[in-house]
């Protein structure tokens, strides 16, 4: 049997979850309209088909409104399958959810925390291959000196800085002159 996968609308574009059987299997981030999330959703889950979600998946969906639209919500408790994602990836995921809604790291702090401290570099691949981002909060993770680094989904960056302004992120540990201002309006 196929995955199957429904498009959802948030505060801030278009999403979709994929599933397979109990567990969540695929996210995409938010886009501007419902045919560019369901065009690249089919470049990342091709054998998935439209279906009406299950329980588990309202849920999950519910939650995801919620979060971007700005209530403080915890994710990491969603039913998800990274059963075919590497040893490594899997290690960098399960740091990622452990950042606490509001919060960030770098991909050096990552790094660090799965044993890895020259891995940074590598960390950054493996969030930018992150199957269920949201979900596995790759947005939380910044490049050193709280500058935002990639960001492989949605509009990229701008998605990624519209993300932590909607959970009011701070993007370095020490105050800074322009902490006031919205994250998209702060230097890079």
């Amino acid at each position: 049997m196929s995955p199957g996968y429904c498009l959802f609308d948030t505060a801030i574009g278009e999403c979709a979850l994929v599933w397979d059987g109990e567990r969540i299997i695929g996210a995409q981030l938010p886009e501007q309209d419902e045919a560019r999330a369901r065009k690249r959703l089919a470049q990342r889950c091709a054998d998935a088909v439209e279906a009406l979600p299950p329980p588990f998946v309202e849920q999950a969906i519910v939650a995801i409104r919620a979060l971007l639209s700005g209530e403080r919500r915890d994710l990491s408790t969603l039913p998800i399958d990274m059963s075919g994602t590497p040893e490594f990836n899997r290690k960098v995921y399960d740091v990622a959810l452990a950042i606490p809604h509001g919060e960030t790291l770098t991909y050096g702090e990552v790094a660090a925390r799965i044993g890895e401290p020259g891995a940074a570099r590598a960390v950054g691949v493996a969030l930018g291959q992150n199957p269920i981002p949201i979900i596995v909060p790759c947005h939380r993770v910044l490049a050193a000196n709280g500058k935002t680094g990639g960001f492989s989904g949605g509009a990229g960056v701008e998605t990624k800085l519209r993300m932590l302004t909607i959970e009011k992120a701070r993007t370095s540990a020490a105050p800074g002159l322009f902490d006031d201002l919205p994250l998209a309006a702060r230097p890079r």
